[in-house]
């Protein structure tokens, strides 16, 4: 009975941990998303300025 308690205590413990990890990586993701995005369309814009 002890073991279970302790092993259910550990996976709670490992979801809160993770929870703001996941977060945390997930707000890092959309960032270098729309960093490549704006940096996508500078690189598109200058080309069209470039041929006219």
């Amino acid at each position: 009975m002890g073991r279970i308690l302790l092993i259910i205590a550990a996976v709670v413990a490992a979801l809160v941990l993770l929870g703001p990890l996941v977060g945390f990586a997930l707000s890092l993701l959309k960032w270098a998303l729309i960093i490549g995005a704006v940096a996508v369309g500078v690189m598109l814009l200058s080309k069209w300025a470039k041929r006219t």
